[in-house]
């Protein structure tokens, strides 16, 4: 099956839809590349969002992750473990997810999951980087976008209320190849006020923000 044999719905919303299972997974499965702009991502989002995609993992497939400059702190930690320490890190805890945590790491190593950070660098905008999109293809150069709210988590009992804007390439080629555009320019950095780093060179430079106090479950 590919993204134009789903049926989508022009937008979701939680009071009437389920964005997980009408949305998310369906257009997860049928893709082959997933790219994603948000405002920040932690180890749970990774880890869950990984672990859920055996169409990645087992297809010549990829994941772009392009997120703000705020990070909790035993997330950054954990990042910089799995980055450092490679596929041969063991790490303790539960099964369950140390199999998740593996799995990213695995992805990584692969270059199936690259994680770039974009931070404002102009008086204009000088505050957090907040853009929203993600972009789904598949194999027959089709895409879908979506925008707005969504942090769609696997978690059943973590759910937040939200919606999103759903525009696909063969209903809306221009606004899709507007939206798909900006991704790349933005991963490119190409994008005014605003400059992208490869994330093991933006903490190593300092350029990440950190806390105990952040709670990050977004992707």
């Amino acid at each position: 099956m590919t993204l134009r044999d789903l049926s989508l719905k022009r937008e979701y919303r939680s009071d009437k839809d389920d964005l997980l299972a009408e949305f998310f997974v369906p257009c997860l499965t049928n893709c082959i590349q997933y790219d994603r702009a948000i405002e920040f991502i932690s180890i749970k989002s990774l880890s869950t969002l990984a672990f859920g995609l055996d169409n990645i993992t087992k297809k010549h497939a990829k994941i772009r992750l392009i997120s703000g400059h705020r990070f909790g702190s035993s997330d950054l930690d954990m990042l910089k473990k799995i980055y450092q320490n490679g596929h041969t890190h063991r790490f303790n805890g539960n099964m369950i997810r140390d199999t998740k945590i593996s799995h990213v790491q695995k992805m990584i190593k692969d270059f199936k999951l690259e994680i770039k950070i974009a931070i404002p660098n102009s008086e204009l905008v000088d505050g957090s980087f907040e853009e929203r999109i993600g972009i789904f293809r598949d194999e027959n150069d089709d895409a879908v976008v979506f925008t707005g709210t969504s942090n769609i988590t696997f978690d059943a009992q973590n759910r937040n209320f939200e919606s999103i804007d759903v525009f696909t390439s063969w209903d809306d080629k221009i606004r899709t190849d507007v939206k798909i555009e900006n991704f790349e320019k933005l991963w490119n950095n190409e994008t005014h006020y605003v400059e992208i780093y490869d994330l093991i060179f933006a903490e190593k430079n300092n350029l990440l923000k950190y806390t105990t106090e952040w709670a990050v479950d977004k992707y």
